[in-house]
């Protein structure tokens, strides 16, 4: 049986990130953060790692 990720809610990931929920809901909107609506915006893991990702300015390493 698959393992089942945890969703986050918008207050959630705007108190990881530090910002207000409307910014976090602007990113959804926008396209630059995935989510789904289930009843209200969820957030997985992964896709709030990554968000984190693309929008870090470390470049990454080849291999």
């Amino acid at each position: 049986m698959a393992e089942i990720e945890k969703l986050l809610t918008i207050e959630e990931i705007a108190e990881i990130l530090r910002v207000h929920t409307r910014t976090v809901t602007r990113y959804i909107e926008s396209g630059r953060l995935k989510a789904s609506k289930l009843g209200v915006w969820r957030i997985k893991q992964s896709d709030l790692n990554a968000f984190l990702e693309e929008t870090s300015n470390v470049k990454k390493k080849k291999k």
